[in-house]
This record gives structure tokens, C-alpha cells and sequence, in this order.
């Protein structure tokens, strides 16, 4: 017990000098890769080291790790730090219960039910519905995907596949769908990457004439995959239309909401997913829009026979006391389990569903302020959708990825890139509701005063 408070006096120090060096540095020390084990020690010997040598190698590790939860960090689909979040986890660390049974875990099996059916009841699903959790959006998906292949046939989680199988999702979906593919037996080469509108939607028209070809030739539609936030343009596919075409050709429906499902909690921004009460599966990924530490994706399904049929396997040494109900692992593609559902719980129960939509709106609103910046200054070209929070423009005429990688290089900013079309640029994310719209406009000062200061940098680029 000494021993444990003593390292949790060592966390204490870290992580407060750490606060303090964010505020003034918020990007980390940029070490390349290939001199990262000669800035580093990172070696493990077979005799340990002091306790005060442990943590000066701890604080350098942390203090060069990048800062994801600053107002320079664009980069990622996820961001900033939501506190009362993070005391859930610490509790769940500390705790460390393995969410399989209720023998195991106890009351935290109430907390994770509690979440799922609150988010159930959101979507407007009654009380057949239920969900679990996974440790991110290409797990989620790949339950969605399971559930779909068994419920088109039953006997498939017996005998293997045996048909000829297709799924469906926009070109413009998350890269998890044929990875998915290929693991649930389907293949890569079934599933049909559908052409996207102007806006970054999955073309529902293309859709349904795709699924109408594969049935003359032989092949068995069983999913529909359509995006609530597509990666790179923050894009929400046509929810209703999807939700009439898998009606009539009886595919099960999947929504992937990892990057922007929780616009769920707003009532001024849920008719982006109108029409998510008609879907057979949706996920979300809280540690995304609603800023819990990473992972903590769920997902829901409208009849939880669904999650039996695919996941519930008998384990007598497992499974020992208590009703399936209380069992979570009966309904989960893992066996040992994280407790997940803790630090939204908590956020959750802090804020309430109110302060949730707040946190949602936020980045909206931020959003809204980079956009309203590109669009009225003529050094930048726009390539964003409204109602996003990934915000996608040029600066200068400088190529996007030049800019990026040196201001990443430089210790300046994190931010990425990406692609529409035939169209490159930077993708700026407003996905930390912690940032204010001051930061929002920083970022752009920043980044053109690094230009206008590093014109050489810029010139050898161009010429490489």
C-alpha cells in the first residue's frame, strides 16, 4: 500500500509539472522517429532502476509524447480533456474490474446498462433495445457487420459463410468496412464502395441500383453501412433514404456514428442523423464528440437478440452466477473486458444530458468560427460542408501536406490532411470542446505567421 501511494505521488508530480509546461508549450518536442531510442531510453535491462531514475525517464517519455489535449492539437478526431471523464477512468484503473460478469463487477454492470439504455432511449427505441461496449469504432462496426451477416442467415455462425455475400458503404466511409470484410468471412472484393455526392453524402440512387445489379447476379445484399460524419469531410449520409431501400430489399441497417453520432444528444443538430430510430445497429464513439480518454466506442441495437444470437457462447467456469442480463460478456465479442462505460458515466452523471448537448453544440460553434475565418479571407480556399466540425482548406497555394508536416516538424501545430475528389488540404478538426473560439482563431495566426516566417522552408519543399 506505501509502495502504490508512493507512485501515485510520482503520478501527482508528473502530471502537474506536465500542466504547467503544456500552458507553455503546447506542442511537444518533435523527435524523428529515427533518432527517437537515441533521444529516449526506452531500453529494459534485466536489473531494474531507482525510483528516482524511473521518474525522470518517466517525465521525459511524457513531456515528448504528443499533446492531444491542448489548443494546438488539430490532428486527430478526438481532443482535449473533459475532467470529470478523466476521474472515471482513474476510478476504473484503480478499480480494475473485468466487465464479463456481475460476479466480477459488480454495480459497474449498472453503470454501463444505465448509459446504454439512456442512449437507446435518445434514439426514441424501446425496451427490447440494448448494446455494449468495445474498444473503438472498427470493433463497433465489425459487430454491426457480424449481426448483419447472422441475421440474414443464422446458420452462418455454425457452418461459416457459404453465400455470396455483399455489404454496402459510401466511398468515403471509414476504412475499417473492408478490413471488417474480410475478417466476417464476407471479402474484401463484396463490399461496394458507393460514389458520394458533392457534399461527401453516399449517393442513394447509386445504392440502390448497385444492389439491384448484385441480386441479378447471384449475390445476397446484407448490409447497408452509412456514416454519421465521414472521416475526412465530417459528411451524414442520407439516413431516411438508406433506411427505405434496406426496408425493401430486408438488409440490416448500420449507421457508423463513431466521429459524429453524439450529435444524438443535440436538439439542434439530431437532424443530421434523422431517421436513426429506422436502423437496425448505430455506434458512437464517446471518446470522440463527447471528449471522454480514449477508447470508449458503444454500440446499440434495436432488438438485443441480435447480440445474443452473435456473441453468447456457454462457459460454466465463466458464467456462474447472476441472470445473462447481468453477464455482459453473454452480449460482447471480448471475454476479459475494461470497464469503458465509468468515465461517461461519470461526465455524464457530472454534467447531465444537457451539458452533453453543450459539449456537442460547442464544436459546432467552433467550427463555425474557422469557417466564417476561410470565408472571408481570400488567402485560403474552402473545401468544407456546413454542419462539420472537420474544416478543409488551402492556404496560399501552398500544398497541404508541405504546411502540416512542417508545422508538425517545427513543434508548432498538429494538424492533418486529406482528400476529396481530386482536391488536397488541410483538414482543421474543432472536436475538443475545451477550446475556446480565441484558439480557433490562433491556430490560423499561428499558421500564416509560420509561413510568412519560414518562406525558405516553403521554397525547398516546392522544389523537392
Amino acid at each position: 500500500m506505501i509502495e502504490l501511494e508512493r507512485s501515485l505521488e510520482v503520478f501527482n508530480r508528473i502530471i502537474k509539472d506536465l500542466l504547467a509546461d503544456e500552458e507553455l508549450k503546447p506542442v511537444a518536442e518533435h523527435i524523428p522517429s529515427a533518432r527517437l531510442y537515441n533521444r529516449l531510453d526506452l531500453k529494459l535491462r534485466k536489473e531494474g532502476i531507482s525510483s528516482a531514475e524511473l521518474e525522470k525517464s518517466l517525465k521525459d517519455l511524457v513531456f515528448t509524447t504528443p499533446r492531444t489535449a491542448t489548443n494546438a492539437f488539430f490532428n486527430q478526431l478526438f481532443g482535449g480533456r473533459q475532467d470529470k471523464a478523466i476521474l472515471g477512468d482513474l476510478l476504473a484503473v484503480m478499480l480494475n474490474n473485468s466487465m464479463y460478469t456481475y460476479k466480477a463487477a459488480g454495480p459497474q454492470i449498472g453503470v454501463e446498462k444505465v448509459v446504454l439504455r439512456e442512449v437507446c432511449d435518445l434514439i426514441g427505441w424501446d425496451k427490447n433495445s440494448d448494446g455494449t461496449l468495445a474498444p473503438g469504432g472498427s470493433m463497433t462496426n465489425f459487430m454491426g457487420m457480424l449481426m448483419a451477416r447472422d441475421a440474414f442467415n443464422e446458420k452462418t455462425r455454425f457452418e461459416g459463410v457459404h453465400q455470396k455475400m455483399t455489404v454496402y458503404t459510401s466511398k468515403e466511409s471509414h476504412y475499417s468496412t473492408p478490413k471488417n470484410a474480410a475478417f466476417a468471412g464476407i471479402g474484401r472484393d463484396n463490399v461496394r464502395k458507393i460514389a458520394s455526392d458533392d457534399y461527401g453524402r453516399m449517393d442513394n440512387t447509386i445504392l440502390r441500383k448497385t444492389i439491384e445489379e448484385d441480386i441479378v447476379n447471384g449475390f445476397h445484399p446484407i448490409l447497408i453501412n452509412c456514416t454519421a460524419g465521414t472521416t475526412v469531410l465530417g459528411a451524414f449520409d442520407n439516413i431516411e433514404e438508406a433506411s427505405i431501400i434496406a426496408k425493401e430489399f430486408n438488409i440490416w441497417l448500420h449507421v457508423d456514428g463513431a466521429y459524429c453520432g453524439s450529435v444524438l444528444f443535440s436538439k439542434k443538430y439530431k437532424h443530421l442523423i434523422a431517421g436513426i430510430e429506422k436502423v437496425d445497429s448505430f455506434s458512437i464513439n464517446a471518446h470522440k464528440m463527447l471528449g471522454t480518454p480514449l477508447g470508449c466506442s458503444l454500440i446499440v441495437v434495436k432488438d438485443k437478440k441480435h447480440l445474443h444470437d452473435s456473441f453468447s457462447n456457454d462457459a460454466t467456469y465463466l458464467y456462474q452466477t447472476d441472470h445473462d442480463e447481468f453477464n455482459l460478456g453473454k452480449t460482447s465479442i471480448q471475454c476479459g473486458r475494461r470497464n469503458d462505460a465509468l468515465k461517461l458515466w461519470v461526465l455524464w452523471k457530472s454534467v447531465g444530458t444537457n451539458g452533453l448537448e453543450l459539449i456537442v453544440d460547442k464544436q459546432l460553434e467552433l467550427a463555425d468560427t474557422a469557417r466564417d475565418y476561410i470565408r472571408n479571407h481570400t488567402d485560403y480556399i474552402d473545401y468544407s460542408v456546413d454542419d462539420s466540425v472537420s474544416i478543409c482548406f488551402n492556404y496560399k497555394g501552398i500544398p497541404a501536406r508541405d504546411i502540416c508536416t512542417l508545422l508538425y516538424e517545427h513543434s508548432e501545430l498538429l494538424v492533418g490532411y486529406g482528400s476529396f475528389g481530386k482536391d488536397e488540404f488541410i483538414r482543421l478538426v474543432t472536436i475538443n470542446a475545451t477550446n475556446e473560439n480565441e484558439d480557433i482563431l490562433n491556430f490560423f495566426k499561428i499558421m500564416e505567421t509560420f509561413v510568412e516566417e519560414n518562406e525558405v522552408l516553403f521554397l525547398k519543399e516546392k522544389a523537392n
